[in-house]
């Protein structure tokens, strides 16, 4: 196919060219609308690009296949049978994908390390999870996705089971054996889900973790905004195989998608979809030069623990995404959040990701020199800085084993149940009626239906006292929880 073309961009150059004079939404009307006060600080060219899709950069009858162009050729260019864009990020992308594989009441293999999105995807579609636990990591307390015999076992276990959805990358870079769980999966003649939100790089270059339309999986759903060069809220469907049916996910995302996509999406996916066929490639070398260089300089500041490729040689993940820069912090008495804190604060560089134990930073092909000596810079000040942080109560992080929670209600019928607000010293015992997820990464510790138990309560509550973030918790002090109530 011919990846210079960009249907999506031309007919957005083709509709400026005609000076067509709107008559329906947006209501600014290509930007003649707008506070100029807004854009002087947005700039009027994003307003100019927002037009809709049918009656805007295509036809009413999408009669010159726009869209559809825009879709095949983004296909092609990753190896996949067919592409789908949705604009309203993997979190409606990832529900839209599990409602595809299996229904209301029907079983579905999920790993329990799963987003949040995930997680009010088996709510909203009310599908019975089985859960399939990831490997712990003691040492970095740290969970990396599941194996092929974890998954067989519990396919063996449930027989009936639609299919599985796997999480890789997960937020901290360690990737499974798509492979292997994808070969697994076959074998009961089920489809292999795969959430790569982080992970719409990995097509364009060899040295670059599996690419799950490579390894066998059936569907992979992939955040272009995360890893790639479109706007937030960039997802795209890829398909191939018969075991997921693509008139299926065409009416299930019909059913929870937008019918308002932003045109903005749509031109920033097609532009970045050439510029990988294009240039993928060499940008993404000089990206993985750039962050091992990154790498091992970390290493080499007193305090700073880099993960790297030894996890791998250590047998706990499959791959590792070097993109990820992901720093143990633990060494200079501060947690990964403080640390967050401390370089957004007196550095000004904001790091993707942090937890009780790291932080993160991912780097892509749009960093530079410049970045790189500010991410370096900001991290030799934040070691001979550490000591001025003020300590805060530590988080008494459980043993791997207590963040295995029993299921003891379908997550859907434990959201919608009838409800208690209890005291936190009370709740123990009681089976959970929400969700309640540190964030970032928004893995949720109690999931709607788990009992709950004192090591995740006190978890959860020295993790409030440290200064965890718990937005999702209808308390987010975590003084009361939200439980099935008792009749």
């Amino acid at each position: 196919m011919d990846h210079s073309r960009v249907p999506v961009l031309e007919a957005l150059q083709e509709f400026r060219r005609r000076g067509d004079m709107v008559f329906g939404p947006p209501g600014h009307k290509q930007g003649r609308g707008v506070d100029p006060r807004v854009a002087e600080i947005v700039g009027l060219d994003v307003f100019r690009s927002d037009v809709l899709s049918l009656n805007g950069l295509d036809d009413r009858r999408q009669s010159q296949g726009v869209l559809s162009q825009a879709q095949e050729l983004m296909a092609d260019a990753v190896g996949a049978e067919q592409a789908f864009f949705s604009t309203c990020g993997s979190s409606l992308s990832v529900k839209t994908a599990m409602l595809a594989v299996a229904g209301p009441g029907e079983k579905l293999l999920i790993s329990r390390n799963a987003h949040k999105s995930v997680i009010s995807a088996v709510v909203v579609n009310g599908v019975e999870p089985i859960w399939v636990h990831p490997k712990f990591d003691r040492d970095r307390h740290i969970a990396h996705p599941p194996e092929p015999d974890d998954v067989r076992r519990r396919l063996e276990e449930h027989p009936d089971a639609k299919g599985m959805l796997l999480i890789t990358p997960t937020d901290w870079g360690t990737c499974a054996d798509i492979r292997g769980v994808a070969r697994v999966c076959h074998e009961f003649d089920v489809p292999l889900i795969v959430d790569e939100a982080w992970g719409a790089h990995l097509p364009f270059h060899p040295d670059l973790p599996a690419w799950g339309m490579d390894a066998e999986a059936d569907l992979v759903v992939t955040s272009v905004h995360k890893m790639g060069g479109a706007i937030e809220q960039s997802s795209v469907f890829h398909l191939q195989y018969d075991r997921v049916s693509p008139e299926a996910l065409k009416q299930r995302e019909d059913l929870l998608g937008t019918t308002s996509a932003s045109s903005l999406v749509y031109l920033t996916l097609d532009g970045w979809r050439r510029q990988m066929v294009e240039q993928g490639h060499d940008l993404l070398d000089a990206a993985l030069r750039r962050a091992e260089r990154i790498r091992l300089a970390a290493g080499d500041l007193p305090g700073l623990r880099p993960m790297g490729q030894e996890i791998v040689e250590e047998g706990l993940a499959a791959e590792f995404d070097p993109l990820k820069i992901v720093i143990d912090v633990r060494k200079l008495g501060i947690s990964g959040m403080q640390a967050a804190e401390w370089l957004r604060a007196e550095r000004h560089v904001d790091v993707g990701g942090s937890d009780t134990c790291r932080i993160s930073a991912s780097i892509t092909y749009a960093d530079d020199d410049e970045t790189e000596k500010a991410l370096l810079d900001a991290l030799h000040a934040l070691t001979e800085g550490a000591e001025s942080i003020e300590r805060r109560p530590p988080v008494r992080l459980p043993e791997p084993s207590a963040l295995e929670l029993e299921q003891a209600m379908l997550p859907r019928g434990a959201f919608f149940a009838e409800v208690d607000h209890v005291p936190a010293e009370r709740a123990a015992g009681r089976i959970s009626a929400e969700m309640i997820s540190p964030y970032p990464p928004g893995v949720p510790a109690i999931a709607p239906g788990e009992v709950i138990t004192d090591e995740v309560l006190d978890y959860l509550r020295s993790g409030v006292e440290h200064g965890v973030l718990i937005p999702d918790a209808a308390d987010p002090s975590v003084k009361t929880l939200r439980v099935v109530a008792r009749h």
